[in-house]
């Protein structure tokens, strides 16, 4: 899910950087101290809102730098368990999809991704045996997650399934809306006589 945090603290601001306004300069530097970072407690970093509030600024012998108290504003995006989430398809291999989720891209394993028997062509394309179903880079799609782990913090692994209900391919749930708005054609159904006795 995404979240809007607010955080207080002494934000760094370097020399080079004194001759700006402090708060262009505060903003400067979360920019360049989030940029990518990702951790367990606040997950994936996705921008600096904005900066609420800059104190007065210290410095410390020995440094040079000039530290501001700050309050500030982060978008970040932690993911969790049995969240639904939207995507795009951004890769297909013989294993399974990698699906982009916006901050970061999930794997669907080959074994969720339908109920079917799912083979991979040399086109990259997955394909349903039964169901005739594909899945190919550029689908969008609803998944859920079922597993996150931050085994490599700068790179966590989160993994997806689309074998449950209203889940898949955009393409697969318009045909199932359509088969349940069809309407049902109703059936002429003769009545057979009932077999009984006759009363004389």
């Amino acid at each position: 899910m995404f979240y809007e945090l607010t955080i207080k603290g002494h934000v760094r601001v370097p020399p080079a950087l004194f001759s700006e306004d402090p708060e262009n300069a505060v903003l400067k530097n979360l920019n360049t101290e989030y940029a990518n970072y990702v951790s367990k407690e606040l997950g994936i970093i996705v921008a600096v809102l904005n900066v609420n509030s800059v104190g007065d600024g210290i410095i410390i012998p020995g440094d040079g730098a000039a530290y501001y108290e700050t309050e500030f504003k982060l978008l970040t995006y932690r993911p969790e368990l049995q969240e639904v989430v939207l995507g795009k398809v951004s890769e297909i291999t013989d294993f399974g999809a990698f699906v982009d989720i916006g901050a970061l891209d999930g794997m669907v394993h080959i074994s969720q991704t339908m109920d079917d028997f799912v083979s991979f062509s040399k086109s990259g394309v997955l394909t349903g045996k039964e169901t005739r179903r594909t899945l190919k880079v550029g689908d969008k799609c609803r998944a859920r997650i079922i597993a996150i782990s931050y085994k490599e913090v700068n790179n966590p692994k989160i993994g997806l399934t689309m074998r449950q209900p209203a889940l898949g391919s955009f393409n697969w749930l318009e045909e199932e809306l359509k088969k349940r708005e069809a309407p049902v054609e109703a059936k002429e159904v003769k009545e057979k006589p009932k077999k009984g006795r006759v009363k004389k």
